[in-house]
C-alpha cells in the first residue's frame, strides 16, 4: 500500500456540493487519502432534492474505468448512487478481487426514487457478493433485504454475500440518541450517538467515504465504523447551510 491510500470513488456528481463525488474527495482529503473518481449520473438538484438523474453511457462508463484500473490499483473502491442497471453491470464485470464498500443509494432524502428493480436486482445478486461493507440506512436495508424488520434485513443482506452491513439508525430511531448497528455473520456491535437538530444532505456518503478510507488506511472493520461515525457526527455538527434546502456538512473537521 502507498503512504497515502488510493481510493477510487463511483457516483453521482452533486451540482450543490453536499454529497455525491465531492462529498467523497472532500472526505479523502481529511483522511490523507488520495481520490480518483468515476461519475455514473449528473444530477439536477440541489440541496433540497433531486429533481432528475442523467446516467453516463455504459461504453463510456466502462472505457473510463478500464483505463483507471490498468493505471493502477486502488486500494478501496467506494460505491454510491449508480442511476442504472447497465452501470451496476458494468461495475459487477469489472470490479472483481477490489475491496468495495457500496452505499445503495435507492431515493434522495426529498423521496424521489434513484432506483428501480432491475437495479436494486443487480445489487443484490451481482454487487452484495463483491461487498465488504455495505451502508444502508432502514429503508434501503428494507428494500434490499426483503423484510420490514431491519436487522432481519441486514442479515438477510449478509446471506446474499457481503461480508459486513452497518446499518445506520437515522431514520429508524426516535429520542434524543441515534442507534447504529455493524453486522456480520457472526458479530453484532451497536453504535449510538446524540441526535443532533436540522436535516443534513450528504450524511450518507460522507460516512460510506469515511468507512472506505479508514478501511484503506487498514484499520480493522469495528475500528474504521466507530471512528468513521465520530468523524462524520463531527462533521454534520460543524454543517452549515449555504442554500435554501438541508445543511452540508463541513468536511474540513480534522480526522482523528
Amino acid at each position: 500500500m502507498s503512504q497515502r491510500p488510493r481510493i477510487l470513488f463511483i457516483g453521482g456528481h452533486d451540482p450543490s456540493g453536499g454529497a455525491g463525488i465531492q462529498a467523497d474527495i472532500e472526505t479523502a482529503l481529511a483522511h490523507h487519502c488520495r481520490a480518483s473518481s468515476l461519475i455514473t449520473c449528473l444530477t439536477t438538484q440541489d440541496s433540497s432534492d433531486v429533481r432528475a438523474i442523467h446516467p453516463q453511457d455504459p461504453a463510456a462508463f466502462e472505457a473510463q474505468l478500464e483505463l483507471l484500473l490498468a493505471d493502477g490499483r486502488p486500494d478501496m473502491v467506494k460505491i454510491g448512487l449508480l442511476g442504472s442497471a447497465a452501470l451496476g453491470e458494468v461495475l459487477a464485470r469489472r470490479l472483481p478481487g477490489l475491496p468495495l464498500v457500496l452505499d445503495p443509494v435507492l431515493a434522495a432524502g426529498g423521496g424521489r426514487a434513484l432506483s428501480d428493480p432491475d437495479l436494486e436486482a443487480v445489487i443484490r445478486e451481482q454487487l452484495l457478493p463483491r461487498t465488504l461493507l455495505l451502508t444502508p440506512n432502514h429503508d434501503e436495508a428494507r428494500r434490499l433485504g426483503d423484510a420490514q424488520n431491519p436487522t432481519e434485513a441486514a442479515r438477510a443482506l449478509l446471506k446474499r454475500g457481503c461480508r459486513h452491513v452497518l446499518l445506520t439508525g437515522t431514520d429508524g430511531t426516535q429520542g434524543s440518541m441515534i442507534r447504529h448497528q455493524l453486522l456480520s455473520r457472526d458479530s453484532r456491535q451497536a453504535f449510538e450517538q446524540a441526535r443532533l437538530p436540522g436535516r443534513y444532505h450528504g450524511s450518507g456518503c460522507t460516512l460510506a467515504s469515511a468507512c472506505a478510507c479508514r478501511l484503506a488506511r487498514g484499520l480493522p472493520m469495528p475500528d474504521a465504523v466507530a471512528r468513521a461515525l465520530d468523524w462524520t457526527w463531527r462533521s454534520l455538527l460543524a454543517a452549515d447551510r449555504p442554500g435554501q434546502g438541508q445543511h452540508l456538512p463541513w468536511r474540513g473537521v480534522p480526522s482523528a
